[in-house]
């Protein structure tokens, strides 16, 4: 039969419309599929977000973990100027021997260095914060930086401090114990430094006078692939600094401090 005929035979009044059951089957069954879109799309958003916070997880564990084993260096040093990459107020110098160390901290922490070297240069010049350090402190020789939060810094501990805290505890895990190559680490609990205030880093270094630089600086390198697994003993420096002042402080190798410096 044609499609004419179908229409001329069709009774009078005769309604084509699907059947009410057939209405409810296909309306339940665009309401399952839809709850299963739902579901699925929440599935997927889920499995991204679980990505990425596993994600940000491994890359706080990275900075979190030891840079690698340290090592004396001997070579001579030099006051430089902090390069750009490291965020700092303009002016500040440290010892050449630290730059690697403080690009590798500020390339993991977002840091603000408002302090290095504080004392006269062989100009005659006097750079630094004057009157902010005690007399054995470690800006007097180079190896010593005062740090703050680079996105804001406020004199209240806000979350801006949070990855200064967190910087403070790898270099300082455990009180009055710092991780070498760390010679001090001024923080929580110490006068004069804290969340809200400023994080105080110092590095091993030889005993040397005021304004000297030390003949020795103990490092960590900065090269990839050279995440720690054990810490490995150093040696003992082979030669002894000239005789000098060391300010009241127990220079050693490896932390072991009898009097810090700010």
């Amino acid at each position: 039969m044609n499609e004419a005929g179908f229409w001329t035979d069709a009774p009078a009044g005769a309604s084509f419309a699907p059947a009410a059951t057939d209405v409810v089957d296909r309306g339940a069954i665009q309401n399952e599929a839809a709850i299963g879109h739902r579901i699925v799309g929440l599935v997927l958003v889920c499995a991204v977000l679980f990505g990425l916070a596993t994600l940000v997880g491994f890359a706080a564990d990275a900075a979190a973990a030891p840079p690698g084993p340290t090592r004396i260096v001997r070579a001579p040093g030099t006051l430089v100027a902090i390069p750009a990459a490291i965020p700092h107020e303009a002016g500040d110098m440290v010892d050449s021997r630290i730059v690697g160390d403080l690009r590798w901290i500020a390339a993991r922490y977002p840091i603000f260095i408002t302090d290095g070297y504080s004392g006269p240069l062989a100009d005659g010049e006097h750079i630094g914060c004057d009157e902010c350090h005690v007399a054995n402190s470690d800006h007097l020789n180079g190896v010593a930086v005062d740090i703050v939060p680079a996105t804001e810094d406020t004199p209240t501990c806000t979350p801006a401090w949070e990855p200064i805290t967190r910087l403070a505890l790898w270099a300082e895990p455990e009180g009055e114990k710092p991780v070498a190559p760390f010679r001090w680490v001024g923080y929580e609990g110490d006068a004069g430094h804290g969340c809200g205030n400023h994080l105080h880093l110092s590095w091993n270094h030889a005993p040397a006078k005021p304004y000297e630089l030390a003949e020795w600086v103990e490092v960590f390198p900065v090269a990839p692939g050279t995440a720690r697994k054990a810490r490995r003993k150093k040696a003992a420096p082979v030669k002894a600094a000239p005789e000098g002042p060391k300010g009241g402080v127990d220079q050693a190798t490896t932390g072991g401090l009898g009097t810090h410096s700010s």
